[in-house]
């Protein structure tokens, strides 16, 4: 097991730990898709999600490289070959918003999966990063499709070319984090996540489908489908 859930009232804090290094595995990815997967089934009951690092100075490191070369040859079971794009899709699709709680270094993978979150916030040393161009390949899971459109291509497009990591400030400055916590980092995000988790399920579904999938749509077509999802939100 490289995750361990806990739930906190309406929050679920999925923290991962695969010391030394925290890099993400097949397994690991698998198992975060199992995990969201049954949230996803009782909204009403777990409201939110954080996803936290479990390895002291780490968030989620970037895809374990032995693991991606089965990519390459073959050898990668048809469960491995889908699982980088399966959690992905459930951090982004599942009814519940999903926080990245950052405190130290996300790069590579690990940072494509707080990218795929709802919100990202981290402490005064989270770190973020793809690193993968000056290796001699380019980001596999959304990194040069998610980040420009949440930072703009300009900035974006300088941080996947250098590789360069961005520390906390810089990150809250450009709306990379929308928090950045000083205190008691694991507090402060459960005490923010209980907070937002007071507003009725149903709308916090909603709202996250609208700002999600509007995103991808053209404005008019973001628009309806706000108004449709506004009409479906029982009234308290």
């Amino acid at each position: 097991m490289t995750w361990n859930a806990s739930e906190h009232g309406p929050v679920a804090r999925l923290t991962f730990a695969n010391p030394p290094d925290a890099f993400m595995s097949f397994a690991g990815l698998l198992e975060l898709g199992d995990l969201l997967e049954t949230y996803a089934e009782k909204p009403g009951d777990i409201k939110l999600i954080v996803l936290a690092g479990g390895t002291p100075g780490l968030f989620i490191n970037h895809a374990d490289l032995a693991e991606l070369a089965k990519l390459g040859d073959g050898t990668a079971t048809e469960r491995e070959r889908g699982a980088w794009s399966r959690a992905l899709r459930l951090l982004e699709e599942i009814p519940q918003p999903t926080i990245a709680a950052i405190d130290g270094l996300a790069s590579g993978g690990g940072h494509e999966l707080a990218l795929a979150c709802t919100l990202r916030v981290g402490s005064p040393e989270a770190r973020l990063q793809q690193p993968e161009v000056p290796a001699g390949i380019i980001p596999g899971g959304g990194g040069s499709v998610r980040l420009p459109r949440l930072i703009g291509p300009g900035l974006a497009a300088d941080v996947i070319l250098t590789g360069r990591e961005v520390g906390a400030a810089e990150a809250l400055r450009v709306g990379w984090l929308s928090r950045v916590f000083s205190g008691d980092f694991p507090a402060e995000v459960l005490s923010y996540a209980s907070d937002i988790a007071k507003a009725p399920a149903p709308a916090l579904a909603a709202a996250k489908k609208s700002i999600v999938m509007g995103s991808r749509l053209p404005f008019a077509e973001a628009q309806a489908q706000e108004r449709a999802l506004f009409s479906g939100v029982p009234a308290h």
